[in-house]
């Protein structure tokens, strides 16, 4: 199975910025995990606040940890309420059901990560990480 390099991680993030740059967005931070939830890189602009990082990476980890996009576990979320709560405290607070991640996966459809942002608003957020994986030539998942 391929894995995700860091020259993809880095592409995929300076690409993202890029974009929140390009759109006007505000302080973002950036986070790329591998295929176990593993940090590949990370980065916060200036300005960004500190929160940033945990957000983005919680809003990875519980995309790649799940299989689907972060949006998609907000919209379960609603539905199932106890249960996502119950994901987050076990999984010690690292899980967010929070729109802003997609998964990154190969040519052939496997996963290889997660991007995760944050700083703008949870569309925002999710926007740059599309643009970011599109940017690296992987797709969104």
């Amino acid at each position: 199975m391929p894995a995700l390099t860091l020259a993809q991680a880095d592409q995929m993030i300076s690409a993202a910025l890029a974009a929140a740059r390009a759109a006007g967005h505000a302080a973002m931070a950036v986070v790329v995990l591998d295929e176990s939830g593993h940090l590949k890189a990370a980065r916060r602009e200036d300005g960004a606040s500190m929160f940033r990082i945990d957000i983005a990476t919680g809003k990875a980890w519980a995309a790649v940890g799940m299989g689907t996009s972060s949006r998609k576990l907000a919209e379960r979320a609603q539905g199932n309420p106890v249960f996502f709560n119950s994901l987050a405290s076990t999984a010690g607070g690292r899980f967010l059901a929070q729109t802003g991640a997609v998964l990154i996966r190969d040519a052939a459809g496997a996963v290889l990560g997660a991007i995760g942002a944050s700083g703008g608003s949870g569309d925002q957020d999710e926007a740059i990480c599309i643009s970011g994986v599109e940017a690296a030539g992987l797709a969104v998942g």
